[in-house]
C-alpha cells in the first residue's frame, strides 16, 4: 500500500504544488490535498493560530487541521529562501513549528529545509532528504525531482497564458478538458515589456476594460477569503491581469526601479508587476489585495500605493482582507472602483 502525503491547499501551494505532487507521485506516494477553504476551515485556523498571525497563516492552519489524522505524512517544507540573496516571509519559515505547537493529532511532518540564499543548487538537497523517506534509490529520487521541475515549468507556462492556478493544475492532471480561453485572463502582456506610445492602438468601443489585480496568489485565487473577487470582476464585465501572467525577467526589471533591492521574493514579484501595469498603458485600473497583519505587505503595499498616486488618472483600490471582512463593504468599494475604471476607459478623468 502506498503511503499518503498530505499537502494543505494554502500558502505556497499556489506556487509549487505541481512540483511537490509530481515528485511524490514519481516515488510511489499518494498525494492528498485538503479541501476548499470554507468558513469552518478558517474558524478552526483562527482557534489554533497565535495572536499576531496573518489571515493566510490562519487559513493554512485550518487546512492542516483538516488533513491531520487522514494522511501518513504532512509535507510542510521550511522555506527560508527560494532565490539568491532573498528571503521568504518569516511566518512561512516558522510555519512547521507553529503547526507542531498548535495542531493536535499530527502525523510525521516532512519539513525539509529549502534555503537558496547563497547556493541555488541546494534545492535538490532538500528533495533528496524528503525522497529518502520513500525510496533508497538515489537515481529514482533524482528522476522524481526532475519530473517535478518539469511539471512546475508547465504550470507556470499555463499561468503565463492566463489560466488560474486551479485551472492549470486541472490541466496538468488531465482532470478537465483544455479551455480554449482561460477564464480570468486579459492576454495583454508582451514578453518585451511595456508598449511604446505609438503601439497603443485605439480600443474598440465595446472592448472590456482590463484591471490589474495585484496580490499574493493565496489571497486572490482562494475563492473564500477573496470573496470570489476574480469571478465578481468577470461578472461585472471586466478582464483581469495578474502578476502570474508576467515573465520573471519583466517583474525583476520593473522592481529594479526602486532605489534599493527588495529582499522578499514574493513581495518583489507583486511590486514589479504593479509597476509594470502602472506604466504599460494596457490596463484601466489597479486593484491591490493585501491581508491584515502581513508585515511585508504593509511596506510594499505602501510603495505600490504611492506609485499609483503618481499616475493620477489611474483608478486604484487597496482591499485589506481579514477574517472579519464583510462582503457588503467590499462590494460597495468594488462598485465605486469599477465606475472609475469605466470612466477612464471612456476617456474621462476618474473623479
Amino acid at each position: 500500500m502506498s503511503r499518503k502525503v498530505g499537502i494543505p491547499g494554502a500558502l505556497l501551494y499556489y506556487y509549487y504544488f505541481p512540483l511537490w505532487q509530481a515528485f511524490f507521485q514519481a516515488l510511489g506516494a499518494e498525494v492528498a490535498v485538503s479541501g476548499p477553504s470554507t468558513k469552518s476551515v478558517l474558524n478552526r485556523g483562527v482557534e489554533l493560530a497565535v495572536e499576531d498571525a496573518c489571515l493566510p497563516v490562519k487559513l493554512a492552519l485550518g487546512h492542516v487541521a483538516e488533513l491531520a489524522g487522514k494522511v501518513d505524512y504532512l509535507f510542510l517544507p521550511r522555506l527560508v529562501s527560494v532565490a539568491s540573496r532573498e528571503y521568504i516571509c518569516p511566518k512561512f519559515l516558522g510555519f512547521p513549528d507553529m503547526v507542531r505547537q498548535t495542531v493536535p493529532d499530527l502525523p510525521p511532518i516532512i519539513d525539509v529545509n529549502v534555503n537558496l540564499y547563497r547556493r541555488q543548487n541546494k534545492l535538490y538537497t532538500a528533495f533528496r532528504a524528503a525522497g529518502k523517506i520513500f525510496s533508497a534509490g538515489e537515481a529514482r529520487i533524482f528522476l522524481a525531482y526532475r519530473r517535478g521541475l518539469a511539471a512546475l515549468g508547465k504550470y507556470w507556462k499555463l499561468m503565463g497564458e492566463g489560466f488560474s492556478p486551479e485551472e492549470a493544475i486541472n490541466l496538468l492532471n488531465r482532470s478537465s478538458p483544455r479551455c480554449p480561453q482561460p477564464s480570468n485572463a486579459a492576454r495583454t502582456i508582451p514578453e518585451d515589456g511595456p508598449a511604446a506610445a505609438s503601439d497603443k492602438a485605439p480600443r474598440p468601443e465595446r472592448e472590456k476594460p482590463v484591471v490589474a489585480v495585484i496580490g499574493h496568489p493565496y489571497n486572490i485565487y482562494d475563492p473564500y477569503i477573496s470573496m470570489n473577487l476574480l469571478k465578481k470582476l468577470r461578472q461585472a464585465g471586466v478582464r483581469t491581469a495578474t502578476a502570474e501572467q508576467l515573465p520573471e525577467t519583466v517583474v525583476r526589471r520593473e522592481a529594479a526601479y526602486l532605489p534599493k533591492r527588495l529582499f522578499w521574493t514574493l513581495n518583489q514579484r507583486m511590486t514589479g508587476a504593479a509597476f509594470y501595469f502602472l506604466r504599460s498603458g494596457r490596463v484601466q485600473g489597479l486593484l491591490q489585495v493585501t491581508s491584515f497583519g502581513c508585515g511585508p505587505d504593509s511596506m510594499t503595499g505602501e510603495l505600490i500605493a504611492r506609485r499609483a498616486a503618481g499616475h493620477g488618472d489611474m483608478p486604484f483600490l487597496n482591499l485589506v482582507l481579514d477574517e472579519h471582512s464583510g462582503e457588503a463593504g467590499v462590494l460597495t468599494r468594488l462598485e465605486a472602483f469599477l465606475d472609475m475604471v469605466r470612466q477612464k476607459q471612456e476617456g474621462g478623468r476618474p473623479g
